[in-house]
């Protein structure tokens, strides 16, 4: 697949799904100011997407105007539990780099599934994603950003209520980019 039309999907979700229906209240300001990059990588072994994140990061910290970067990963990890076990290598790559608690990898993928849920329970919906990808966050910011959020804990509760609320039918279609349907209240 080209890279072009998986960056367009990937903002497409970011527009009408993260920030058009609220999940991350942080995200609108760094979108609009375009400080929000899209990165796609080709990487097809998690040795080349391990390298590409330590990329990423590298050129975080060279790039101050940068806020925040989703890597796009669609031709690794597309089995949702070796991305979950996958995880833990990134969190070790922050500490080897010692970028660990300057930076933060939010993880969102096609098949995500919490823990003690069903696979198409709709709350899982609030981390899937149109392809697998590693949110990379500066947690400075980050702490900023919930500092000055009244009840910035409810956020995901809120969240799941949310998607419990649309449906998993309903999120499927607007993962996927059909027709959108709003329900009352819904937004």
């Amino acid at each position: 697949m080209e890279q072009n039309s998986i960056i367009d999907a990937t903002r497409r979700w970011v527009s009408e799904v993260v920030v058009g229906l609220n999940l991350c209240p942080f995200a609108r300001r760094e979108l609009v100011k375009d400080r929000v990059l899209f990165r796609v990588t080709d990487a097809g072994s998690e040795e080349a997407l391990l390298t590409e994140l330590q990329n990423e990061l590298l050129y975080l910290e060279e790039h101050p105007d940068v806020e925040t970067t989703l890597l796009v990963h669609p031709c690794v990890l597309q089995d949702f539990m070796v991305y979950n076990d996958f995880l833990a290598a990134t969190d070790g790559l922050l500490v080897q780099l010692e970028l660990e608690g300057i930076y933060q990898i939010a993880s969102f993928h096609p098949d995500y599934q919490f823990g003690g849920t069903e696979p198409e329970d709709a709350e899982n919906y609030t981390n899937r994603s149109p392809y697998p990808m590693l949110h990379l966050l500066r947690e400075e910011s980050l702490e900023r950003a919930i500092a000055g959020y009244p009840n910035a804990e409810l956020i995901p509760g809120q969240n799941i209520e949310l998607m419990n609320r649309l449906g998993a039918d309903e999120m499927r279609r607007r993962l996927s980019g059909e027709a959108v349907i709003t329900l009352p209240g819904s937004e």
